[in-house]
Formats: structure tokens, C-alpha cells, sequence
């Protein structure tokens, strides 16, 4: 019994000493180790180099295979219409079909009736010049596009990627600006980054269910008008210094 005892207080007392060991140990390095930590953001305003013009064929027939048929007529019409004008045929790409049964409003006993059957056909269409925008607009709704959904202005990798260096040497300019201050502040020195933690961002413009009304405007032999608009990057950067 006064062996088990014995061996029993042994163990806790090397348990003891080891957590002793590992405490002291941590206290020192932070103790030895000065720090200042800094954040920064940096944004830089760019012009969007790509859009993505999203439209819609919808057709209304109380045959099911009619309204198919005449969306197809109508969307083949589009897209060959924009083919002929230089989009080519991978920038566009088939982003929504549905078909909807609309019902009439009278209910009889058994139930309501389905009056016509809504067929809806949605196209995106990639454009590598923004400036094609108002045309692309035009001449798909001249073909047959009957439903506006949305414009959206972005970025293509290589401008993207550009405007986010940018942001980031400004956002580490800010962040070494403030960790400076702080330092000649407290009397102290910036020897050497520690860590440094980055991230950016930006926002495409998007216009939704924009209006695509051109009658007025081809009779009057213009084109729609599009303001691309302008688009912020911002890079967020979290940096450490070591001082002295």
C-alpha cells in the first residue's frame, strides 16, 4: 500500500513539473517577442473589360408543343442573328428553360383549367467589348427577345488580378503607415514582418431587369444606351511586426 502511495506521488509530482516546463516555456517566448499588429485597406477604381447580357424568349400557346416550337423558331432567329454579327457561338450559353401551365381563373369542381402553356427560353451572352452592349441588346430583341433580365458589368482575370495588386500595395502602404506611427509612438523600432494574412474583393455592376424597349430608339436610328459604370476592388491585409 505505501509503495502504490509512493509511486502515485511520484507520477504527479513529474506530471507537475512537465506543465511547470511547458508554461514557463510559453511565457518566455512571448515575453522575448515584441509585436505590433497593423491592418490595412487599399481600393482602386477600375473599368469593367467584360459584360454578360442575360435575355429571354417567352411564347404563350394552349398547345404545349406550339409554344415550344415557336420559342425554338424565335431563339434559333436570335442567336443566328447575333452569330452574324461576331458574337461567336461559346459566349452564348442557355441559362434558364421552363415551362409554365397558366390556369384559368374560374374553378370548376374539378379544379382549374390550364388556359395556355408559358415557354421561356433564357440566354447569356458574354461579351469581351462592353462597348457592344447597347447593340447586342438591340439586335436580339429585333430577332425575337421579348424578356429583359439583367446586364453585368465585370472584370476579366487579367484586369481582375491587375487592379488587385494594386489594392494590395496600398492596403500594405496603410498598414506599414499606421504600424510605424504606432512604433516611433513607444519609442520602438520595426525589424522584420512576422505574418501577414491578405484578401480582396470586388463587386460586378449589375443592372436587373433592365429595359429593352428599342422601338423608339430604332425608329429614331440610335442604339440603346449603356453606362458600364465603374468597378472598386478592395484588398484587406492583416499584418504582424516585430520590433525592438
Amino acid at each position: 500500500m505505501t509503495r502504490r502511495i509512493s509511486l502515485v506521488i511520484a507520477i504527479t509530482a513529474i506530471i507537475a513539473m512537465a506543465l511547470v516546463g511547458c508554461v514557463t516555456a510559453a511565457v518566455t517566448d512571448t515575453a522575448n517577442e515584441k509585436v505590433i499588429h497593423a491592418s490595412g485597406n487599399g481600393n482602386v477604381i477600375g473599368t469593367p473589360d467584360r459584360a454578360q447580357v442575360t435575355f429571354a424568349v417567352e411564347t404563350e400557346n394552349a398547345d404545349v408543343k406550339l409554344a415550344q416550337q415557336e420559342n425554338a423558331l424565335q431563339m434559333t432567329k436570335v442567336i443566328d442573328a447575333l452569330v452574324a454579327f461576331g458574337i461567336p457561338k461559346d459566349a452564348m450559353k442557355t441559362t434558364g428553360y421552363t415551362i409554365y401551365p397558366v390556369y384559368d381563373d374560374t374553378k370548376t369542381p374539378l379544379g382549374q383549367k390550364v388556359r395556355t402553356y408559358q415557354v421561356s427560353n433564357t440566354l447569356t451572352v458574354t461579351l469581351h467589348d462592353v462597348n457592344k452592349t447597347g447593340d447586342v441588346i438591340d439586335i436580339a430583341v429585333a430577332n425575337g427577345i421579348n424578356q429583359a433580365r439583367s446586364i453585368q458589368f465585370m472584370l476579366s482575370d487579367e484586369q481582375a488580378q491587375v487592379l488587385r495588386s494594386q489594392a494590395l500595395t496600398n492596403a500594405v502602404a496603410r498598414a506599414r503607415a499606421d504600424a510605424d506611427t504606432v512604433a516611433a509612438a513607444l519609442g520602438t523600432t520595426i525589424v522584420d514582418t512576422k505574418s501577414a494574412d491578405i484578401g480582396s474583393s470586388y463587386t460586378p455592376v449589375l443592372f436587373e431587369n433592365y429595359r429593352a424597349d428599342t422601338a423608339a430608339l430604332q425608329s429614331a436610328g440610335t442604339s440603346t444606351p449603356i453606362q458600364t459604370g465603374d468597378i472598386t476592388v478592395t484588398a484587406q491585409v492583416s499584418i504582424t511586426y516585430t520590433i525592438r
